[in-house]
């Protein structure tokens, strides 16, 4: 214990020390050296013994990075072939956001939840992680430990997410087919979706990102919605306008042959960026974001997370090839 105590003084001491150490792992997610899933349990160790020294910069950064690596990955996909993803998804996407609302609403009733703590979390879990938190959040009026409660139950999951996923879609012996589409309903953020689909092949991460980004296109429906449910007509709608920057990448190199020539590279620093942003997700998630998560809002998240994954599953495995 006094090891413990002095050898956080020593950080303490010298800023230094933890801004090295913490710069050390930006590096080496940026390398090809680190996979997503490392990355991430690097950024929870330093989260939990180390500390994020610039904590206040985070969320930010992690939203920029995000979308600047989701526009990055359009330049590796083909038009025809999104497109044929999107269509497949769509029945999958609506009836899945339905539903996850709709027990979402009933299971807060039942555990007792804060109305707009359990409907950030649903609306979390249905659509998008914490893009769909943060659209909503302010559409609702939700206040900061509201917020801070739906992103940490969101953040949890993605976290065990991006390990479990390849796990079980490898021990299912699915296809990268039914594990792209899987992987882009039942996971929460972008980033893991892109994690998890990235380390189960190419096709996987292409099909996942695409249904994922149409799916995140549900931000608007489900914050207008929200304005009627919580009567708050006079907040404005965040429009997610970097998918449409993604779809034009995707145009771009389908069909500009310039751009086909580096695809690769611009790819590949997508996938790097994605990594560091999954870093420093693990990062934020510190002691304190835990804790402040509470038992029955991570109760509704995990069972929540459990029902459309599990539905998910038996969708792709029974409907798709």
């Amino acid at each position: 214990m006094e090891n413990q105590k002095g050898f956080k003084n020593l950080l303490d001491k010298s800023i230094t020390t933890r801004e090295v150490i913490f710069l050390l792992a930006v590096v080496l997610c940026l390398s090809p050296l680190i996979s997503p899933p490392i990355a991430l349990l690097m950024g929870l160790i330093i989260a939990q013994f180390i500390g994020h020294p610039y904590l206040h910069l985070n969320h930010k950064a992690t939203h920029i990075l995000l979308q600047v690596s989701v526009v990055g990955l359009g330049f590796g996909m083909n038009v025809t072939s999104a497109l044929k993803a999107g269509k497949e998804g769509i029945l999958f996407t609506i009836v899945s956001i339905i539903g996850t609302l709709v027990i979402g609403f009933f299971m807060g009733k039942f555990l007792k939840i804060e109305k707009k703590t359990s409907y950030l979390i649903s609306a979390g879990t249905a659509i998008c992680g914490g893009s769909a938190i943060a659209a909503i959040s302010p559409v609702i009026k939700a206040e900061e430990k509201q917020i801070s409660v739906a992103l940490g139950t969101i953040f949890i999951l993605n976290s065990a997410a991006l390990f479990l996923f390849p796990f079980i879609g490898h021990q299912l012996n699915l296809s990268q087919s039914q594990f792209g589409m899987w992987c882009a309903i039942a996971i929460h953020d972008t980033s893991s979706v892109v994690g998890a689909a990235s380390k189960y092949g190419p096709q996987a991460l292409e099909i996942a990102t695409t249904v994922k980004l149409a799916r995140a296109l549900w931000i608007i429906p489900v914050a207008f919605l929200s304005t009627f449910i919580f009567k708050n007509k006079e907040s404005k709608i965040k429009i997610p306008y970097f998918i449409g920057l993604f779809v034009l990448a995707m145009i771009a190199n389908t069909y500009i042959p310039f751009v086909q020539q580096y695809n690769h590279y611009l790819t590949n620093i997508a996938k790097a960026g994605l990594t560091l942003t999954l870093f420093l997700i693990g990062c934020g998630l510190n002691r304190k974001t835990i804790s402040s998560v509470g038992f029955k809002p991570l109760i509704q998240g995990v069972i929540l997370w459990v029902i459309i994954a599990t539905a998910a599953l038996w969708a792709v495995t029974t409907l798709t090839n």
